[in-house]
């Protein structure tokens, strides 16, 4: 492998590549009972609105097609 004649004054950077760590990282926690149940709720709770929204919205995304529409008195010359 190539090696660098130059100084470098970071030379564990310089070989890094070699570098193995014998230190392991600690295990992760687990998630308590209440932190899942907070996370599924609060899954639950923006579904429910997105869904919610999703619903009260179609009425005006909707077209009637078979409605009549309606006039204004004030365009029939009245």
């Amino acid at each position: 492998m190539f090696r660098r004649r130059e100084p470098v004054p970071f030379a564990f950077l310089a070989e890094a590549d070699r570098f193995r760590s014998n230190v392991t990282p600690p295990p992760r926690e687990r998630a308590s009972v209440g932190q899942i149940a907070g996370r599924w709720l609060l899954g639950l709770t923006i579904v429910a609105g997105l869904v919610g929204s999703l619903v009260v919205g179609m009425p005006a995304l909707s077209t009637d097609t078979g409605a009549q529409t309606q006039q204004s008195q004030a365009s029939q010359g009245r």
